[in-house]
Order: structure tokens, then sequence, then C-alpha cells
């Protein structure tokens, strides 16, 4: 079972500016490519900060700032390429921010990941998760034959139903469903064998 990684949700090639870029030019930029922040970036392509709309409406209201290097935030707060969606969503949370710059191995931008990127995830068609449950979850990291357990999933909502052969297993079952892209909860109606043998 596989995250989806940064990468493959990241909006390539950034708009970025230089520490240099004025107030002005900076607030076009925002407007034209309609994105409410840009990551500043040095000579080599490194993020020194990120220029938020807030940003500029703080500096506007205390006496308008030059440049972009007056203006923003520092340091950037980035997420890597290769990071799991999860955990770059758990790192804006973290910092309070709605878009990180991507940076790759050396450091240097190569995108942009915002908060609505990571929204479409629960746009994901329920059939799509659903086949991910089964055949990833169940079938290929925990062996469970898929006869053995219902999958239903409605807007997001994972219903599970059937039994197991062992009780540690409800807990991973439900872990892992929940860690599926699009899940937006799941409804563990899962029982275990070994109860039900011993309740009769």
């Amino acid at each position: 079972m596989r995250h989806r990684t940064v990468a493959e949700l990241m909006t390539p090639r950034a708009v970025t500016v230089r520490p240099g870029t004025a107030f002005k030019e900076v607030a076009r930029l925002l407007h034209e490519f309609d994105i409410t922040a840009v990551p500043v970036v040095d000579e080599t392509g490194h993020p020194v900060g990120v220029v938020s709309e807030a940003d500029l409406l703080r500096r506007r209201t205390a006496g308008a700032a030059p440049t972009a290097e007056d203006l923003m935030t520092s340091p950037a707060v980035t997420a890597r390429a290769e990071w799991s969606v999860v955990r770059a969503a758990r790192v804006m949370q973290r910092h309070g921010v709605k878009r990180l710059p991507v940076v790759d191995a050396d450091g240097r931008v190569v995108g942009v990941l915002s908060r609505s990127d990571l929204i479409r995830l629960f746009f994901r068609q329920d059939h799509a998760i659903q086949q991910e449950v089964v055949e990833d979850v169940l079938t290929r990291t925990l062996g469970i034959a898929p006869s053995s357990i219902t999958v239903e999933v409605d807007d997001g909502l994972v219903t599970l139903s059937g039994t197991v052969s062992r009780p540690e297993l409800l807990p991973v079952i439900v872990r892992l469903c929940q860690s599926v892209d699009g899940v937006v909860d799941v409804d563990n109606r899962l029982t275990c064998a070994a109860a039900t043998a011993d309740s009769g």
C-alpha cells in the first residue's frame, strides 16, 4: 500500500520572486496567477522565505514595504518532493500555513503544494477507494481473503463487515483503511471469529 507523494499533487514550476522584488510586483503576481503566497528564493533557487497575501496586507497598513525581503515570513517552511502527502499536511497544520514550497534533494524549489491540492484527494471516486482497500490493504498487505470481509464505500466513508481470525487484526485493519487516500472515516462492524465461537 502506497501513499501519494507531494510530487504527485504539487503544482510544478512554482511562481517565485527574489528578495529584491518590489511590493507591487509581488502583489501583481499573486493576482495574475490567482495564488495566495509566493516563495522567495535566492540566486541559487533556494527558498529564504514566503510572502503571503496576509503579509502584503499587514505591511500595507503599516506603510508599504519596498521589497519581498521586507515582506516575507522567514525561514520558509518547506516540503520535500518525496514526502507523503500525509506528512506534508501535518507540517501545514503544525505551522499554520496554507502553502508549502516543495524542494528537491539539493534544497531548490521545484513546486508548491497548497491546501487545495490536498483537498483534491477527498474527491477520489468511491470505487477506487474500495478497490485499494480490498486489493492493497486486505489482500496484499494483510493476506486476508477478500471474501471474508465486505467493503462498502459511500462518499469516502468505508464500512467494514465480516469476521477476522484474530482480534489484534481489528485495529490494524481500521488504521490501514484510514490511511488510504480519500477515506473520510471508517465504520468498523467487523467481528472476531474466535469471539463468535466462544459465545456459541
